[in-house]
């Protein structure tokens, strides 16, 4: 049994608290993305602190399902600098994990957080999480967009630089070629800028060329939260789907995205459109436990 031993600044001891290592959205056994999972009730005051010496791109404290009966969980989110509201590939490990430690069986559950009340689906070889509501903020400057990337404003696709929301905020760049997408060279300096001027998480960049025919090829840049590069975003590529159905740009209600690719780390992550509302989903597994101490 492995045990994350939590200690005050003065060296009192708090709470020991088992800490899971997960990834999620992966293909086959390879890629994914890593997130830290700490079951339970957890001090608040320690929740940042616990997220920032992990260091994964997203923590998630998950409590609630006291007995069989409970299919409500709490869920919150900390990257290694601030809380978020909802965080995709972290919801997918966690409720994989879950299921692997026979906490939960296949069936329907609800997450509750700062997003707020959303379904999760486990299904035999994936876990799916509802979205919330698509949202669409506005268009942002190409020009701007374009110079952060160390791309020419040409390389952008005709179809809109927008902001959208299934659950976070990120501005949405269409790139015409997966080869212009392999080669940005992001300037994570003026991303961030950027990022704070339009009130967004960060950047989902894509192209509807990909490696094995999927929907899309996606990258994702969020630097402002201490993330330059994610190898799988879950609520950016459902912002992704809501945003290729609502412009006719993909008419099919089911898609696949490609991501982590280029960062040795590939992943999958599956996206479904039913009656307006967006599901995102794919593998998740347990890792490992480790114990970190606290000082």
């Amino acid at each position: 049994m492995v045990y994350l031993k939590i200690w005050s600044l003065k060296g009192e001891k708090l709470k020991k608290i088992r800490v899971y290592e997960v990834k999620a959205f992966s293909k086959g056994d390879i890629g994914g993305n890593l997130a830290g999972v700490v079951i339970g009730d957890t001090d608040d005051s320690v929740k940042q602190r616990i997220a920032r010496e992990l260091g994964y791109s997203e923590t998630v404290f998950v409590d609630g399902g006291g007995d069989e009966e409970s299919r409500d969980y709490k869920l919150e989110f900390f990257t290694p600098t601030d809380q978020v509201d909802l965080c995709g590939h972290a919801t997918i490990g966690a409720f994989s994990l879950l299921r692997s430690l026979g906490k939960i069986e296949e069936g329907e559950y609800w997450q509750n957080g700062l997003a707020g009340r959303l379904r999760v689906r486990v299904e035999e070889s994936k876990v799916l999480m509802e979205q919330k509501t698509p949202g669409f903020y506005g268009r942002a400057d190409k020009r701007v967009i374009a110079k952060s990337l160390g791309i020419e404003e040409d390389v952008i696709e005709r179809f809109p630089v927008e902001i959208v929301s299934t659950g976070l905020k990120d501005i949405l760049i269409p790139v015409k070629s997966l080869e212009s997408l392999k080669n940005i060279k992001p300037d994570f300096e003026r991303i961030k800028k950027v990022s704070k001027r339009y009130g967004v998480v960060g950047y989902h960049v894509f192209s509807l060329e990909s490696l094995e025919g999927s929907t899309a090829f996606t990258r994702n840049f969020a630097p402002l939260y201490d993330i330059d590069e994610e190898a799988a975003t879950g609520t950016s590529n459902g912002a992704l789907a809501a945003y290729l159905k609502k412009y006719e740009i993909v008419n099919n209600n089911r898609m696949v995205f490609e991501q982590g690719d280029f960062m040795d780390s590939p992943s999958r992550i599956e996206a479904e459109i039913d009656n307006g509302c967006v599901w995102v989903g794919g593998q998740g597994s347990l890792v490992r436990e480790f114990e970190l101490v606290l000082t």
